[in-house]
């Protein structure tokens, strides 16, 4: 099956894990889906490589300028100060919450399950992270596994960029399979 008509936000700011961005917008758009990078602000967005900068990348869409209905699904990539800042965005928070109230199919990525415990979407969703984040996912409720990949529902969560290729096959088996609510 193809993602042709599957169109997908990927929220990060700045100091987001490169990988965790740039191989799931390569194995989407591979498959086919439009893909958006969404951020609060225009331009580029710094990426990290663990602790060091790495490569920026093209913002297509500003959060400001973006309505969560436009989009199918969502990706949430991790490093710790890009869900660290959107946790503080009421409409970062908001965005995330329109795809877990719609039911929409949400991706997320290691730190990238902060800003879903501040949209308070995890309560009774089994899901992984990166460790550190145990304790914050069960505090919200989550049911949380050490595991490279978890699929509940319509969320697919992973710990790190080693779980890439697990995570990036669950994703897109779960667009290509499940009814994706299209956007308006």
């Amino acid at each position: 099956m193809s993602l042709d008509s599957i169109k997908v936000a990927i929220l990060a700011s700045d100091r987001f894990e490169l990988a965790e961005l740039e191989q799931p917008l390569k194995a989407l758009r591979q498959a086919g889906a439009t893909v958006s990078v969404v951020s609060p602000h225009g331009g580029e967005i710094q990426g990290m490589n663990h602790h060091d900068l790495g490569n920026k990348v093209k913002v297509d869409r500003a959060l400001s300028d973006t309505r969560p209905d436009e989009f199918d699904a969502l990706m949430l990539p991790g490093g710790v100060a890009n869900p660290d800042e959107l946790r503080t965005m009421p409409r970062a928070v908001a965005f995330v919450k329109h795809f877990a109230d719609a039911g929409k199919p949400i991706g997320v990525i290691c730190h990238g399950s902060w800003t879903m415990v501040e949209a308070d979407v995890v309560k009774d969703r089994h899901m992984t992270s990166w460790p550190s984040l145990k304790t914050d996912l069960l505090n919200a409720g989550a049911r949380w596994v050490d595991q490279e990949v978890v699929v509940d529902q319509n969320l697919v969560s992973s710990r790190k960029p080693d779980d890439l290729p697990a995570f990036n096959k669950a994703f897109i088996e779960l667009l290509e399979h499940r009814g994706v609510r299209k956007a308006a």
